[in-house]
């Protein structure tokens, strides 16, 4: 497998984990009695989290130097990669944290959703930035 080509095949991961386990937590405040979807986007969470640090790590280090226009989209797409990893690290972390003290009712519970929606409002972005870079200036065609 070509380097160049490992970015894009392991970015899907984590942008559908992370966006189908937010629809599970969300669906879960909807459906309290269905206790399974709140487990299923914990579960997604974490394996966003871990899809996230791949993307990130293959992007960083695998894919070539831009210069001009393409340079400064990259700068940008890079830029908010790395707000998606932080935010990210820091709704899982959070997430685990009320989990395991098991106080996930209440106030708690929203300032979690809320985390992992601002990971999922970061993720869309940065996978909207990405496809710039792909059909803007035809990066990886």
């Amino acid at each position: 497998m070509q380097t160049v080509l490992l970015h894009p095949q392991l970015i899907h991961f984590p942008i559908v984990l992370i966006l189908v386990g937010f629809a599970a937590d969300l669906a879960s405040l909807v459906f309290p009695k269905i206790p399974c979807l709140s487990k299923t986007g914990f579960y997604l969470e974490i394996l966003g989290l871990i899809g996230v640090f791949f993307a990130f790590g293959s992007g960083y280090f695998f894919t070539t130097v831009m210069e001009g226009a393409a340079g400064l989209a990259r700068e940008r797409h890079e830029l908010f990669a790395l707000i998606t990893m932080i935010t990210m690290t820091i709704a899982t972390a959070f997430r685990i944290f009320i989990v395991v003290k098991n106080v996930e009712e209440g106030n708690f519970r929203y300032v979690s959703l809320f985390l992992f929606f601002l990971a999922t409002v970061f993720v869309s972005y940065t996978g909207f930035l990405g496809g710039g870079l792909v059909w803007d200036y035809l990066i990886g065609i």
